[in-house]
């Protein structure tokens, strides 16, 4: 459970990164830092870019330690009979380059908290797709909770007025929200994957494939090198990579240690603990009603999560 918890906690500080990458603010109190590239697409593909170079050679040397057999699983997929799972993982890998990036652009134009807690409607997305593709036709509970998420991203978003007078707020919470829509599709296309492809070559095929996508863009979209600041860019870029693989490498230990339902639950806490690093580290403020969001819809989180639980409950 700690472990899970310190995942949740140490991504946290990586969305708050890239927030201060994209937009100045004056952290711990003490340093005005940030604001080095323009929250548009092309600065988003180079960021991943950059934490991507870090995090997919780090992933690579931990998978034969954490699952042996992960260098004849990948060789296995070339073959002819593997060949849809082959597919599947890169179309998951594509997914979640999109993903990403649209987020990058939401967490850019809009307060991290809010960004996050917008993102974290894709349970929601993915029952609807699941019901869709697999014919898990959701329970009353799950419409219930899947209301009360709503609910609570409704209850964080700005005022209209201010919404419909900027255009910059307006893009920032449609990527956020088009980030958790795609996010949900990586999670069904991986259901289907990982009942064939073992967690860890599959996770390090998807981070591949979004170095190898952000690459490419950036050959025919490259930013105004002379105009950045790259001792900054790279040092956060590294520091986000760091703590992007410790997160991940803490949540894959909790789900070990805990399971995938009781790890959910704790890692529904994400929005409420970005929220909350996002005030103590760069004072991003937010209003009672929109925190009364966040609480909604992280507790939203935690019930769909632990929808056995409820029902063994009762």
């Amino acid at each position: 459970m700690l472990a899970v918890l310190l995942s949740s906690f140490v991504l946290a500080f990586h969305n708050v990164t890239v927030r201060v990458l994209f937009s100045e603010h004056l952290v711990v109190g003490l340093f005005l830092l940030g604001g080095y590239v323009k929250p548009d697409l092309q600065n988003s593909f180079l960021l991943m870019f950059m934490r991507m170079l870090l995090v997919v050679p780090l992933m690579a040397s931990l998978a034969f330690k954490l699952y042996p057999s992960a260098g004849k699983e990948f060789r296995d997929l070339f073959r002819r009979e593997s060949f849809d799972v082959l597919i599947q993982a890169l179309g998951c890998g594509v997914l979640m380059f999109v993903y990403i990036a649209s987020l990058y652009v939401g967490i850019g134009l809009i307060p991290t908290s809010i960004a996050m807690t917008l993102f974290f409607t894709y349970p929601v997305f993915t029952t609807l797709l699941a019901w869709r593709f697999f014919g898990d036709r959701p329970t009353l509970f799950r419409w219930l909770v899947m209301g009360i998420i709503l609910g609570g991203s409704i209850l964080t978003l700005p005022p209209f007025a201010s919404i419909s007078s900027s255009d910059t707020m307006t893009t920032g919470i449609a990527a956020s929200f088009i980030s958790g829509i795609v996010y949900a599709f990586y999670n069904v296309t991986a259901q289907k994957c990982l009942a064939r492809l073992h967690p860890v070559p599959f996770t390090w095929i998807s981070f591949a494939c979004t170095l190898l996508l952000s690459g490419i863009c950036l050959l025919f979209w490259q930013p105004p090198s002379t105009q950045m600041n790259w001792t900054p860019l790279w040092i956060g870029s590294i520091f986000s990579g760091v703590v992007s693989f410790l997160g991940h490498t803490l949540n894959n230990l909790g789900i070990r240690m805990i399971g995938a339902t009781k790890a959910s639950i704790i890692g529904a806490s994400s929005p409420a603990l970005t929220a909350i690093v996002a005030w103590a580290t760069i004072s991003e403020t937010l209003n009672l009603i929109q925190i009364l969001g966040i609480g909604v819809v992280t507790l939203g989180m935690a019930l769909l999560s632990g929808e056995g639980f409820v029902h063994r409950a009762s």
